[in-house]
């Protein structure tokens, strides 16, 4: 009967929280200050442009005439001399009250032309439709482009090489438009809305970093593209109960692991119209995924093809003719390749890295058990290594395509760490560091086209980011660009004591990296629960020194409150520790994490007296809330709550891309996604947990906690919940909302994981 009633009593629904006792008044204030001002949050420098090869650069500042309103200024790089280039006034259209709200910029090749960008709207995870204005800076008044076209529908316009013609997207189409006569030209019409045209579909945005789908050629006379064709591809459904009297229904189409994917293929067509010529790209084109390319000369397109298991990339070259096209280079790997856009790439441009005059282009792969950049020429040949063995190059920050030097981000030494580092592409050799020695912590660059100059960030768990102009390659400071001197006042109280990285060696043969925030008033002689903070998953690290904004303050709050907060990276994460770091997670995401993130645990309290066994809990966002429910449901001895986060309770439900680059294709290891999948193990809850969702998540989607709440009752397990109405995947959209989660969190952990030292 016991057990029965229990059963009756499965699900405490959140709503005003009458379940759960307030948080300390003094971790409630703590909370306000940070999700509900801006006094905590860091200032970015720009945005930025490079100009003039890099001897200048533009940003937006304030302008003298209206605080409220924004200059395009220049700056002269190496003397600091500014000047207004475009002023808020000339970006006031006609009849208007007010200058257009910059949201992104571009400019033509000689600095004479201008497109603003403003207005945006969300297309699937970013804002990339919206308005595009043309200011001749000769000529004056301001033109918004596109004709009759509804407001806030095109996407991704550029110039042409010589400034005379704009391309862009509108309702899945390409577009071109004179801009000495107006004229608009529609190079495709057979877009719609399964049949995308110069743009991405959700999936390509989300897991292959694919927006802007357009190119042009260098001499401007043709345009290549991708098109992908998303009729067969299953609809996802979202509900908003909320917007209006009756329900109303969103519905876009998302491929889920072992279904079918889009079409995708690459053709290009002429600026003055034409019938495409697509490039005849070998293999199924719903069973692989084009995910980069780029014109190699008027002629040729080089494109990148990923195989559906994506453990071979294959690049061609296709003529433009014909559409024929032949191999150039090929990498493959047991497990899955690496490529930039499956990690998003950091860089704008998301295009070949060229070098030798466009006859050959830098790769990073891993073939030797490190990721080592490529040299790899279009005439084939075997690819040459250009940066040290046995060392990881994370990402490509800048091509000095005439000195003939790779400027690249890697660690060799200390993965929780980022530095910049140069190698020469013509020939192997080692690595020279440029970032100077005794700056420890993360450093991030955006390097002039010249590589004589950088926007150079740096910051560390405890050191709020600031930017400076760097001169390159000798990384000496020029000037402050954002020193976030508001921040680093504001700040100033909340930083001690400083946060202690370190290092476990555990049971099974490997090192974890690890760091810890202490209470303030924090006494060796007493015991302390720990709260781990865990993603755990490929696609993410936790376990870095660099400024962490919110999250940070929050686990900060935390710990001022009477917790050891920790956290630990597993194997399988992406840090600079070598091939089989990385890929001894493949066919397992969700087993190894939790054996790893266990023994971590657990030698932390062998190794520490002051830890205190039995008050360990855990929480996380996305693929952290799901390692979360694996946690407690699989290790429910060690930990007592947990909060889980949008997570991915049964890992059929996420999309193609991500979930069978890691676990393959579900029916070639069925076994894999089972054991991979919490709601499997959710028998195993015995702890208290605490799962949150958002229902309007276009990503992870609330289905999946939808079924581990059945399963769950269908247990008999105490557990509570909180959904989010319409929020998306990162819970933020409404007055409060970001401040509401978290204070849920906080609430649910004091509660149940009482703090302090005993």
């Amino acid at each position: 009967m016991q057990r029965r009633l229990a059963s009756a009593l499965t699900l405490t629904i959140l709503c005003g929280f009458p379940s759960l006792a307030a948080a300390s008044d003094e971790l409630n204030q703590r909370l306000i200050r940070i999700f509900h001002s801006d006094a905590l949050s860091a200032k970015r420098f720009g945005p930025a442009r490079w100009i003039r090869g890099g001897a200048a650069f533009t940003t937006l500042e304030p302008s003298a005439s209206d605080a409220a309103a924004e200059d395009i200024v220049e700056y002269d790089t190496a003397s600091g001399k500014r000047s207004v280039l475009v002023s808020a006034a000339q970006l006031t259209p006609k009849d208007a009250k007010k200058p257009l709200r910059i949201e992104d910029y571009r400019w033509d090749q000689g600095l004479n032309r201008l497109l603003v960008f403003t207005e945006s709207k969300r297309t699937w995870r970013t804002n990339t439709r919206g308005d595009y204005w043309l200011l001749d800076r000769a000529s004056g008044p301001l033109k918004k482009l596109g004709g009759d076209a509804p407001g806030s529908s095109l996407m991704f316009a550029k110039f042409s090489p010589d400034g005379t013609l704009v391309a862009y997207v509108r309702a899945n189409n390409l577009y071109v438009e004179d801009i000495a006569t107006g004229a608009i030209r529609a190079l495709t019409s057979d877009g719609s809305e399964t049949l995308v045209n110069g743009a991405s579909d959700w999936v390509y945005e989300e897991e292959l970093n694919l927006r802007d789908a357009f190119r042009w050629s260098p001499d401007g006379k043709n345009i290549a593209f991708w098109q992908l064709d998303e009729s067969g591809v299953q609809q996802y459904s979202i509900i908003n109960n909320t917007n209006s009297l009756y329900p109303e229904l969103l519905k876009f189409p998302y491929p889920k692991a072992g279904t079918k994917n889009p079409s995708v293929r690459v053709g290009t067509i002429g600026a003055s119209g034409g019938q495409p010529q697509w490039m005849q790209i070998p293999g199924g084109p719903r069973e692989n995924y084009l995910f980069r390319m780029d014109w190699a000369d008027d002629r040729s397109v080089a494109v990148a093809q990923l195989n559906r298991r994506q453990n071979m990339v294959t690049v061609y070259l296709g003529e433009t003719t014909s559409g024929a096209a032949k191999v150039v280079f090929r990498d493959q790997d047991d497990a899955w390749v690496f490529v930039p856009e499956g990690e998003g790439a950091a860089r704008e441009t998301q295009s070949f890295d060229w070098v030798k005059g466009r006859q050959s282009f830098l790769w990073l792969s891993e073939r030797d058990g490190w990721r080592r950049a490529y040299s790899v020429s279009l005439s084939g040949g075997e690819p040459v290594a250009v940066t040290p063995a046995a060392s990881d190059a994370l990402e490509v920050a800048g091509v000095d395509a005439e000195g003939r030097w790779i400027y690249y981000i890697a660690s060799p030494e200390n993965a929780t760490e980022r530095y910049l580092f140069r190698s020469r592409t013509d020939r192997q050799g080692t690595a020279e560091r440029i970032t100077p020695a005794g700056q420890r912590g993360t450093h991030q660059y955006d390097i002039s086209p010249d590589c004589r100059w950088a926007f150079h960030t740096y910051s560390t768990f405890d050191r709020v980011p600031a930017t400076d102009l760097v001169s390159l390659p000798e990384e000496k400071s020029v000037r402050t660009l954002e020193a976030n001197e508001l921040l680093r006042s504001n700040a100033a109280g909340l930083l001690d004591p400083p946060v202690e990285f370190f290092q476990l060696p555990l049971a099974s043969g490997v090192t974890v990296d690890g760091w810890m925030i202490k209470p303030r008033d924090f006494d060796a002689k007493k015991k302390y629960p720990v709260l781990v903070y865990v993603y755990g998953e490929p696609a993410g690290t936790t376990v870095v020194n660099q400024w962490s904004g919110r999250t940070g303050f929050f686990h900060r709050a935390l710990a001022a409150d009477g917790y050891l907060v920790v956290s630990f990276e597993n194997r399988g994460t992406p840090a600079p520790k070598g091939r089989s770091w990385r890929k001894a997670v493949y066919g397992a995401v969700g087993v190894l994490s939790t054996q790893d993130q266990t023994e971590a645990v657990l030698e932390l309290g062998r190794e520490r007296p002051y830890v205190d066994p039995g008050r360990v809990g855990v929480w996380g966002w996305s693929g952290g809330g799901s390692n979360t429910l694996n946690l407690m449901f699989r290790s429910p001895d060690v930990y007592r709550v947990g909060v889980a986060v949008a997570p991915v309770p049964d890992q059929k439900l996420y999309d193609t891309i991500y979930q069978e680059r890691y676990m393959g294709v579900p029916s070639d290891n069925a076994e894999g996604y089972r054991m991979g999948s919490p709601i499997n193990f959710a028998g195993g809850l015995r702890g208290k947990l605490l799962i949150v969702h958002g229902s309007g998540d276009d990503n992870v989607h609330f289905q999946g906690t939808e079924r581990l709440v059945n399963r769950l009752v269908e247990l008999g397990k105490t557990f509570d919940f909180m959904e989010y109405p319409n929020r998306s995947h990162g819970i933020y959209e409404g007055e409060g909302t970001s401040l509401h989660v978290y204070s849920l969190i906080a609430r649910y952990i004091e509660e149940h994981l009482p703090a302090g030292g005993r």
